[in-house]
């Protein structure tokens, strides 16, 4: 009797599968982090992309959705998203009043609580394994989840139940109309972006090898001091004007002139 053997997927196969079970789920669960639908998207292809690009490692990894849903996180929670344009103004809150004190709530959170409350209460991990995804302890990872319920029960009272606060978190995630591009989209756009930067990267290069041997053949193979400017000098006595020579300096300059300008008579001469 043969053994039958499951078929084996390529790269784009099992990139496909990952992303149409993590993709949508994954979307929403960062709608909640950022209240901001189209960054949600945004990060999350971002993180597939990413996904991608490393694709051996993740593939092998033992769960390449939790390694896709970090990258997310951390490209969602970024600061930098604050100095970008299209995200400066907010955008329309949900239409139901719950919903959007629920979401009001969250947002005030430090990004810190507000994903461990999004990763415990919302996406269903336990404790160990949320505190491993934001990179804390487990004492560190329970105490922001007490305070974030906390806060979160401060102002919408009826969520202090944390059943009740999975199944409106729940509700706010699924009722936001949030998608996600095919994956063959987004695999080709990272691809396109990796070429772009790996080509860039490559001219930046070639510019600094450029600049370089430029540099070389023009620079001086010396130091030269530099000629400080002309100055007038100040405070120098005038040179004395020469008067006229005296009997005795006339007669030994008679007697210098006169005499051998070589021999010892020269090295030492006579009085006289």
């Amino acid at each position: 009797m043969t053994q039958s053997t499951a078929p084996t997927l390529t790269p784009d196969q099992a990139f496909d599968a990952l992303y149409a079970f993590c993709a949508p789920a994954l979307v929403r669960q960062t709608y909640l982090l950022t209240g901001r639908r189209e960054l949600a998207r945004e990060a999350v292809e971002r993180a597939f992309q990413a996904a991608w690009q490393r694709w051996p490692e993740v593939a092998r990894d033992r769960d390449p959705g939790g390694w896709v849903r970090a990258t997310a996180y951390e490209y969602a929670l970024s600061p930098w998203h604050g100095f970008r344009p299209r995200h400066r103004t907010p955008e329309p809150p949900p239409a139901d009043p719950d919903a959007r004190a629920l979401l009001n709530a969250l947002l005030r959170l430090p990004p810190s609580y507000r994903r461990t409350l999004v990763l415990y209460d919302g996406v269903g991990l336990d404790l160990p394994e949320t505190a491993a995804e934001t990179e804390a302890s487990t004492p560190a990872a329970a105490g922001r989840l007490t305070r974030a319920r906390e806060a979160v029960a401060a102002q919408v009272p009826e969520l202090a139940d944390p059943a009740a606060l999975h199944r409106r978190l729940t509700e706010l995630a699924s009722t936001e109309r949030l998608r996600a591009d095919a994956p063959t989209t987004v695999r080709t756009t990272g691809e396109r972006r990796n070429v772009f930067w790996t080509r860039a990267a490559i001219a930046f290069t070639v510019a600094i090898i450029g600049a370089t041997g430029l540099t070389l053949r023009t620079a001086p193979t010396h130091y030269e001091a530099p000629i400080a400017p002309a100055q007038a000098v100040r405070g120098v006595p005038a040179a004395p004007a020469l008067g006229p020579l005296s009997k005795t300096e006339l007669t030994l300059r008679n007697k210098l002139r006169t005499e051998s300008g070589n021999g010892p008579e020269r090295l030492a001469p006579s009085p006289g």
